[in-house]
């Protein structure tokens, strides 16, 4: 009897273990299952439904012909896209066929926080090695998968230059996918910001290669914009921004609107971006504006979830009550309201104290005013020092006793405004801060207006105008294409043509002071594409005629390069006798003909283009002509039809 409950005990773990083995089992084969189903209809939806899958555990296996390399390929990438591609067992083979079609060569590299993923199919000629060794740097430290392979066709002409641009703008972009073909590059990525967005596109768009086209989407993310701050202003100057964000683009209009309603004139700017306190910023935004509106004058600031409302002088005592009682029960929660009503002006003032400080567009400024006495005065002369550096700076100012509360440290908020300007004045009075100036940067007057507000607290007052001078932008005073174009052919219709002697590549001395001028205007042109174009007369034959271009616009090429420019937007190439731009039966035109022209580069491709296509439709003229002569008992109709075919023929 002793014995029974320990039969029952070992009976339960019995089944217990029996069951568990069952539970795994079960799971096991629904795990199969489902790995073979998920992989088998990804594999018939793209085509390949000669593939047939197996799965042993956690392992998937691949069975069946491929009708070609690529397939085979493209079949195991897929499988790999569905389940952990390390799962995957690749047992299938490749039909024998009397002729390979050779793959198109691809290479996906993915690059992101967790590592660098490479897959593709490269050629066996230049193998992994320039993959590897072109991630080497950014490889360092990081998981990288390499599903690479290879296959032993003869690389494509342009398969390497588009795997070093490729290559390039991997390691310029931390968070990208680059796909690489033989005549395409495509480079999807984010940047940190808009700044870095226009860099690396700038970079990128230099020293693109030959007979590769390149595609770029480069993203940049919303920028994040703290303090979240809208500043409005309605005076005697009209109704305007400070600055203004917001947090959607439906909250952005409807801001817009509001202050249009209130007569700000177009355009009308707001800043979309992250970093606000509330989803109904919008809706804080335009309440206050309408406020605003009803006061008829004065400025309303937004700060994250503080809201001050300044009135104009003057605003009766009543009508504010009433708008900032009316304003403070339609914010939203969470936002706060302080209002302000200045008192009237007192008859008989002498005028405020002032600390004045005037910045020249040579980088000097000088601090006039007043200023507290001791080392509190002392400081602000001191940090303008700091700022704008103690050769630039000019000191007359005079220190008082009584100044108000805080006056060193708004004077040193608005140094620091003022440093954000081309030139510029900066006046400081009791209740008041004026900036106003000129910047090549057209956002600098909200940069300014945050920087304000945050430093000085929410009943810091200030007045901006900062003008945008566009001779200032660094951006948008770079000449365009056309003009950079205009100016090297004004070179050589002031100074004369470059032009060789006959047979001769050698820059003689006049085409060298003519280089010289040319030489003066391409720093002002380095982000515009262009084509040096070499040409020679009739005399000789085409094939020497066409060397010998090519030989003189290099040799142009390297006079520029010996003249310290940079020539990587530059590039060479002759074109013979094929385009003359005067009679070759006259001395004169002949000369005419030995010359040197610049053009932008997208019209020498375009014109490239227009002349391979008039070659081909020479080409099939001339094959319509020979079925003609050699079937003239078939029908005309009959003859149209036969070269249809042929020219189809040609096609596959």
């Amino acid at each position: 009897m002793s014995r029974f409950p320990q039969l029952i005990a070992l009976a339960s773990f019995v089944a217990a273990a029996l069951l568990a083995a069952g539970v795994a089992f079960l799971s096991a084969v629904t795990v199969e299952r489902r790995s073979v189903e998920a992989v088998d209809s990804a594999l018939t939806i793209e085509g390949h439904d000669w593939v047939q899958v197996t799965a042993d555990g956690l392992q998937v296996m691949l069975h069946g012909t491929a009708p070609d390399e690529a397939s085979n390929f493209s079949a195991f990438r897929l499988a790999g896209t569905v389940v952990d591609a390390d799962r995957v067992i690749n047992m299938m083979s490749v039909r024998q066929t009397q002729t390979v079609t050779p793959p198109r060569f691809s290479l996906d590299m993915l690059r992101n926080d967790d590592g660098i993923q490479l897959i593709g199919l490269v050629p066996t000629e230049t193998g992994t090695a320039p993959v590897t060794d072109g991630i080497a740097d950014i490889a360092a430290g990081v998981e990288v998968t390499n599903m690479v392979e290879t296959a032993d066709f003869p690389a494509p002409a342009t398969w390497e230059a588009a795997l070093d641009f490729g290559l390039r703008a991997l390691t310029d972009l931390p968070r990208s996918k680059v796909t690489v073909y033989e005549d395409l590059v495509e480079v999807q990525a984010i940047s940190e910001s808009a700044a870095e967005r226009a860099e690396v596109l700038a970079a990128l768009e230099q020293g693109q290669p030959q007979g590769v086209e390149v595609m770029l989407d480069i993203s940049a993310p919303r920028p994040v914009i703290t303090p979240f701050t809208t500043r409005f202003i309605i005076d005697a100057d009209g109704a305007r921004f400070d600055t203004c964000a917001a947090d959607t683009d439906a909250a952005r209009d409807r801001i817009v609107a509001a202050a249009a309603a209130a007569g700000a004139e177009e355009p009308i700017t707001c800043r979309v971006g992250l970093g606000t306190p509330s989803p109904q910023w919008g809706d804080a935004v335009t309440r206050a504006i309408t406020a605003l509106t009803e006061l008829g004058g004065g400025t309303v600031t937004i700060t994250d979830a503080d809201v001050t409302l300044v009135a104009a002088p003057g605003t009766g005592q009543d009508m504010f009550d009433r708008v900032a009682g009316e304003l403070g029960v339609a914010l939203p929660e969470l936002f706060s309201l302080e209002g302000v009503l200045p008192p009237p002006p007192g008859a008989g003032n002498a005028g405020p104290p002032r600390f004045i400080a005037t910045l020249a567009d040579t980088g000097t400024v000088e601090l006039r005013g007043r200023v507290p006495g001791g080392p509190v005065g002392t400081s602000v002369s001191a940090y303008a020092m700091a700022v704008f550096g103690r050769d630039e700076t000019d000191v007359a100012t005079r220190a008082v006793p009584d100044l108000p509360e805080g006056w060193a440290m708004r004077a040193m908020v608005g140094l620091d405004a003022l440093a954000l300007l081309a030139e510029g004045t900066l006046t400081v009075e009791p209740d008041l801060i004026r900036l106003e100036g000129r910047s090549g940067d057209s956002e600098i007057g909200s940069d300014v207006a945050r920087l304000l507000t945050e430093r000085l607290g929410r009943s810091g007052d200030f007045n901006l105008d900062i003008r945008y001078d566009e001779s200032l932008d660094p951006v948008a005073s770079l000449a365009s294409p056309e003009e950079c174009i205009a100016r090297l052919q004004a070179v050589q219709e002031d100074n004369g043509k470059i032009v060789f002697e006959p047979g001769s590549v050698e820059i003689t001395e006049e085409a060298g002071l003519i280089l010289d001028r040319i030489a003066e205007i391409l720093p002002d042109c380095r982000h515009v594409r262009m084509e040096i174009g070499g040409h020679t007369d009739s005399q000789g034959s085409e094939e020497l005629n066409l060397n010998l271009s090519q030989a003189r616009a290099d040799s142009v090429l390297n006079g520029l390069l010996a003249r310290n420019v940079l020539v990587s937007n530059l590039i060479a190439q002759g074109y013979g006798e094929s385009q003359p731009i005067a009679d070759n039966d006259t001395e004169e035109g002949r000369e005419q003909n030995r010359r040197i022209a610049f053009r932008l580069l997208s019209e020498a491709v375009v014109e490239q283009e227009a002349l391979e296509a008039e070659e081909e439709l020479a080409e099939a003229a001339a094959r319509l002509a020979e079925l003609a002569e050699f079937r003239p008992a078939m029908r005309p109709d009959s003859v149209v039809q036969a070269a249809a075919e042929a020219a189809e023929g040609d096609d596959e």
